[in-house]
């Protein structure tokens, strides 16, 4: 089912979708092309599913929960994700060559997407058969004599999957092993650029797993419907969705009429705070490179930089040198570590945003076109705008680009206001000499995560999520576990 092109290394991944335990392709035979970013070509197909495929998968989702001892068979659930975790290893070079295909990331730093996710697998395996199920909460007076407590950890139940194109095989890992550890089963609607991370996903757990019929289904698809559709389900107890702030408003809807569980990781605008005892040379070359990295694609990626205007030309000088000589070309090469963005779409949205930061004032220091150099696949060149109106759309909107929008400031107070002059509020971070003073600034930050000095914020044992309009719930720590769980509370005898 999968092929190689040519010497490049592209690969087409599986056509299918998995539903109750079969890789099968939708019932019409439909496809959609999928396109690799670097080349603009067709690398291959997925099936084209609808909304009747995602009604089956919800409903074999439903009866797995209902008719089967998945979410009472811990030791089951454990031996079956220590098999996948296995499988992933097994599958892992054949996993990064379909990401670097389907997303254009530059081979050199697809340790995060790759290497990292398939840890995740075996920590929540570790994490879940450990976790206290029933914990014992005291003894509590009551108005009827002492009555001890009880409290009941129990799975949601059928767990839909709504995931995005930018770190795809990550994302579908993070939003699905928690929840079938946790004992849920689970619907996976992977993006409409990115299909094959997840149908890749799903013929492994087919093809080198225990786990059974209906428990992890995966339903591709090019047509937003079919996401509508398990949003809205009255069978799917609970929505986990990573992507813009509009699409999860949208999921909001959906789930009212049920009162739907859901946990949102959205949009970001995330400032950095350089303080004026900053030391810049550290601290601002790494901001140019994170803006670059993924081809600018992060969610939390810090695109505003707040600089103190004793310092203003500076700081824009030390950006400027990096960004004009960031490596940038064919993920392929281990050389480049920025690719293209993901389509022509996404490239005109980020040229757009940029003119529209010149509009409205801006002065442009470098990048802000395509690549001479690349003149074919969808790159962007490494972009610095200076003197940005914190009021401006370029200030207010996420870009999903290779840009950094520096705004000058005078002391802590004002960085922080034009911090938190925002409606996300997902991440952000503050650089600076005295970290009393750093840490000050960074709790007055209207944000979910802080990075101080670099020390990143991010990691599976601590809890990730958004404030504002960035999203509800948490990913990862015990707390992420938990969003996958309902907490029941027993009266009993003492």
């Amino acid at each position: 089912m999968t092929s190689v092109q040519d010497e490049t290394g592209v690969l087409a991944g599986d056509e299918r979708m998995l539903i109750d335990g079969e890789l099968q392709h939708t019932s019409s035979g439909a496809t959609f092309d999928v396109i690799h970013p670097a080349s603009e070509e067709v690398a291959g197909q997925a099936t084209d599913g609808t909304v009747a495929d995602m009604e089956r998968a919800v409903g074999a989702a439903r009866r797995a929960f209902d008719q089967t001892d998945w979410s009472r068979d811990l030791d089951f659930r454990y031996h079956c994700l220590t098999q996948l975790h296995e499988a992933f290893e097994r599958n892992k070079e054949h996993l990064r060559r379909v990401l670097i295909t389907e997303v254009g990331c530059p081979v050199k730093v697809t340790g995060s997407q790759i290497e990292s996710p398939i840890e995740e697998v075996k920590h929540w395996a570790e994490h879940g058969r450990n976790f206290e199920y029933l914990a014992d909460n005291g003894v509590h007076e009551t108005p009827m004599g002492p009555a001890r407590r009880k409290i009941h950890y129990e799975p949601v139940g059928v767990v839909g999957a709504i995931t995005p194109w930018n770190v795809p095989f990550y994302l579908n890992v993070a939003e699905t092993i928690p929840a079938l550890m946790a004992g849920n089963t689970v619907v996976l609607k992977p993006a409409q650029l990115t299909p094959w991370s997840g149908s890749e996903y799903g013929r492994i757990v087919a093809e080198e797993t225990d786990i059974p019929a209906g428990v992890f289904n995966v339903v591709v698809s090019n047509a937003n419907e079919v996401g509508a559709a398990l949003s809205a389900d009255p069978r799917v107890d609970m929505i986990t969705f990573t992507g813009s702030t509009a699409t999860g408003r949208a999921i909001l809807a959906a789930g009212a009429p049920t009162v739907k569980k859901t946990l949102l990781e959205l949009g970001g605008k995330s400032a950095h705070i350089v303080l004026d005892d900053a030391d810049f040379n550290m601290a601002l070359p790494m901001a140019a490179l994170m803006a670059c990295v993924m081809s600018g694609q992060s969610c939390i990626l810090p695109s505003r930089i707040l600089l103190p205007r004793s310092r203003y030309d500076e700081g824009i000088e030390i950006m400027k040198n990096m960004m004009e000589n960031f490596p940038v070309g064919d993920p392929w090469d281990p050389n480049n570590m920025q690719g293209p963005q993901i389509s022509e779409g996404q490239r005109q949205k980020v040229l757009g945003l940029i003119q529209s930061g010149i509009d409205s004032g801006a002065r442009l220091v470098t990048g802000g076109g395509i690549p001479e150099h690349l003149p074919t696949g969808y790159y962007v060149q490494p972009t610095l705008l200076a003197d940005v109106d914190p009021d401006s759309q370029v200030a207010q909107e996420e870009i999903f680009g290779p840009v950094l929008s520096v705004i000058p400031y005078e002391g802590d107070a004002e960085a922080i206001a034009i911090a938190n002059n925002s409606i996300y509020g997902l991440s952000g971070e503050v650089s600076g000499g005295d970290l009393d003073r750093a840490l000050e600034v960074a709790k007055r930050m209207r944000t979910g995560n802080v990075t101080i000095n670099g020390k990143s914020h991010f990691g599976i044992n601590s809890p990730f999520g958004g404030t504002k309009q960035s999203g509800l719930g948490y990913r990862n720590g015990e707390e992420g576990y938990k969003e996958y769980l309902e907490a029941k509370t027993i009266g009993m005898p003492e």
